[in-house]
């Protein structure tokens, strides 16, 4: 694991705030509780308006039951909306996201029996893989607030890479996260070295400590452009990792245990995508933590 410590360029102030409204999909389970209070904490902390989704009939007890849910946060002047439409589900969520121009989608995980490990269900499999907002995947949403201490953000190459990071910074710091993380995910194949004797196996870990440098600096160009406000009073490392893109950002996120995972949105997802797994589809498949998909 490499520390990040370098001198930051002085950038102009820039306003910070990708989530000015957040949904979530409301149906009367065990669960409610739990979910309208970390959608509802979330709100509060972006400062934004929260539209609660129930795909069912309108009718005064349910609406009275969700405000008496979230009757504890009027002092936190908690902005939010209940929308009742008839359909279905994945149809309303995402057609509802759209009329209410929602930046963030809140989904819950299902939890595999007899294992503590969760994993995307197939209506919310459906929304993650349609939805044109963001989308926040909770494991195992609380009453009582678990604090955000450590989050981890994709730095691979890619055109959406920097607005993601810049936006993982921005929750770090709403959330009073300490420690963020940015994995690079880098291909095996970029080190073109067959090791079979131990001059090629210093040739490959030559290359492989020239490719870590090269992304370690293209990332430090990117943090060096978010504003100071975000990055000040945070433990910023970087870690690049050769292996298979997805699978070993979840798997780095599951055994440092981070509260938070950030991904960018696939650019598209072919049929093709479904059969043969990739990057953010091995993420659905098996959650290791809290999982953001920026858009």
């Amino acid at each position: 694991m490499l520390s990040f410590n370098f001198e930051q360029k002085i950038v102009k102030h820039v306003s910070l705030k990708p989530f000015k409204s957040i949904g979530i999909g409301v149906a009367f389970s065990p669960n409610l509780k739990a979910n309208l209070f970390e959608a509802a904490r979330l709100s509060v902390f972006f400062d934004a308006k929260l539209f609660l989704i129930h795909v069912g009939e309108p009718s005064e007890e349910k609406t009275n039951g969700l405000n008496e849910i979230l009757k504890s946060f009027e002092k936190d002047q908690l902005n939010f909306e209940v929308v009742f439409k008839t359909g279905d589900p994945v149809d309303v969520i995402l057609s509802t996201s759209v009329e209410k121009k929602i930046d963030l989608l809140i989904l819950g995980a299902v939890q595999r029996e007899r294992f503590v490990k969760y994993y995307v269900g197939s209506i919310a499999r459906k929304i993650t893989r349609q939805a044109k907002c963001s989308i926040l995947l909770l494991v195992k949403p609380s009453v009582v607030r678990a604090p955000c201490q450590h989050i981890v953000v994709n730095g691979l190459k890619d055109p959406k890479t920097e607005s993601t990071i810049t936006a993982a910074f921005y929750v770090a710091n709403q959330l009073k996260a300490k420690k963020v993380t940015i994995v690079e995910e880098i291909n095996e194949e970029q080190v073109t070295v067959k090791v079979d004797d131990d001059k090629s196996l210093r040739r490959a870990t030559i290359i492989k400590e020239r490719i870590k440098l090269r992304e370690n600096s293209r990332i430090k160009e990117i943090i060096s452009h978010i504003p100071v406000e975000c990055t000040t009073e945070k433990s910023i490392k970087l870690q690049p990792i050769f292996g298979k893109k997805g699978y070993s950002i979840g798997h780095y996120a599951q055994i440092m245990r981070a509260d938070l995972l950030v991904m960018n949105a696939p650019t598209k997802m072919t049929f093709w995508d479904r059969l043969f797994p990739h990057d953010i589809e091995h993420i659905l498949t098996e959650l290791p933590t809290d999982v953001l998909i920026l858009q």
